[in-house]
């Protein structure tokens, strides 16, 4: 998927659900940084991507009107291979002051969508948590092109809560450490 992609998917949830502010929380936030010619291709290989509203409530009904408006199987997936995932919010296991910095964009072709990104050390944390194989070779990719600094998804890491999420914590941690050391980055045992 390449920005001009994103932002019509944007503009689509947009206006499906007449809330201007979409958040991106999928493998497509780094678009929110980087441009698509600048990334390694496992990082702008999905043709999906996850957005959330930050006042959806418990019911998700945003995120239920873009699956059903621009989702899987819709006309824009068979129309252009693209497609949007309504997701809630609280999906993703996110770092404490998350909010904080989030990232937006300029792009006038995402007009009158204002959309919102993971930062990219955020965004691998919450995938680190999800612990998907294909969550691994995506910040695996990152890391070797050095667009994201282990040191910084550590200290991110660290701001989980330890007692809820220890277990993953710890996979995820031995993850970043072996990226550091070695080009093997099969998700640890």
């Amino acid at each position: 998927m390449n920005r001009q992609q994103l932002a019509r998917l944007l503009m689509a949830a947009c206006d499906v659900t007449k809330d201007p502010e979409v958040l991106v929380m999928g493998s497509q936030a780094v678009l929110g940084t980087w441009d698509e010619d600048e990334l390694p291709p496992e990082a702008t290989a999905s043709m999906e991507v996850g957005i959330a509203f930050l006042d959806d409530g418990p019911d998700r009904k945003k995120a239920d009107m873009v699956e059903g408006a621009i989702g899987a199987l819709s006309q824009m997936h068979a129309a252009e291979g693209i497609y949007a995932e309504g997701i809630s919010v609280s999906t993703s296991i996110l770092p404490d002051g998350w909010q904080a910095r989030l990232r937006t964009w300029g792009l006038a072709s995402s007009a009158p969508a204002r959309p919102l990104f993971l930062e990219p050390h955020d965004l691998c944390v919450a995938k680190l948590m999800a612990g998907r194989e294909k969550d691994y070779e995506f910040i695996g990719a990152l890391i070797s092109a050095a667009m994201v600094q282990p040191r910084i998804i550590e200290e991110r890491l660290a701001m989980l809560s330890t007692e809820t999420h220890k277990v993953a914590i710890a996979r995820a941690l031995r993850f970043v450490q072996r990226s550091v050391s070695a080009p093997d980055r099969r998700p640890p045992a």
